[in-house]
């Protein structure tokens, strides 16, 4: 299974291994699942990081190596019915390369 966590859940891996975004991280491999990850969200975790613990830089080098990098996907030939926003990149992606994407937003949709 593809799963592609986004900024959000890799953030939390990082800030913290006792928590359940680090603890998908590390069952992943043992459990057959891919973790997909993008430039986008390589990109946001890394303007992010700074934020958490010192220890999060670490986190992160062990966590990236654990990520399969695909292709952003920006556009899609059919019409989005959503406003732009910055989570698009990820919504698209997530949707061209996995069968589920982690997240740990709670927005509402318009």
């Amino acid at each position: 299974m593809n799963i592609f966590p986004d900024s959000s859940v890799l953030l939390a891996a990082c800030g913290s291994a006792a928590g359940a975004s680090r603890a998908v991280i590390d069952a992943a491999a043992g459990q057959g699942w891919s973790l997909l990850t993008s430039a986008y969200v390589i990109a946001e975790v890394e303007a992010n990081l700074a934020a958490l613990s010192a220890g999060a830089s670490d986190s992160w080098a062990q966590i990236r190596a654990k990520l399969e990098t695909v292709p952003d996907v920006l556009t899609f030939e059919w019409a989005a019915v959503f406003a732009p926003a910055r989570d698009r990149p990820i919504l698209f992606t997530a949707s061209a390369w996995a069968e589920v994407l982690l997240t740990l937003d709670r927005r509402k949709a318009a």
